[in-house]
């Protein structure tokens, strides 16, 4: 009897730009981010997005076992990279020119997981 597994994590290459792109979108163009925090210019949602992902990614790996089919992995890459773009956004707006943010994290969160949960499901 032949035994096959079936693991998601590490993420394929295009599984990765993709979501690079969707960050560098969600980081550049009107967003619930952008209402929050204002929006980067593409160069610097660019720089800005690639170091989020490859800090998520080494973040992520580091928490990969051999026992785990990487549905666990996956999510410890997800809630990094929904952790490590609120850092951005937040440190990069200036105190004075933001809207009340009584509640932009679970909103923020949300939205970076649902975006992922699309770009892995139209990578798939």
């Amino acid at each position: 009897m032949n035994t096959v597994t079936f693991s998601i994590w590490p993420p394929s290459q295009r599984t990765r730009d993709a979501v690079i792109k969707r960050l560098i979108e969600t980081l550049s163009t009107p967003s619930v981010l952008s209402k929050r925090y204002g929006s980067m210019p593409a160069d610097e949602a660019n720089a800005t997005a690639r170091t989020i992902e490859e800090e998520a990614f080494a973040a992520a790996g580091g928490s990969a076992s051999a026992e785990d089919d990487g549905i666990e992995t996956l999510q410890v890459y997800s809630k990094e990279i929904s952790k490590r773009m609120l850092e951005a956004v937040k440190s990069r707006s200036s105190s004075g020119s933001t809207p009340d943010n009584s509640s932009g994290t679970p909103v923020a969160a949300s939205t970076i997981s649902e975006e992922i949960s699309t770009v892995n499901t139209e990578s798939s």
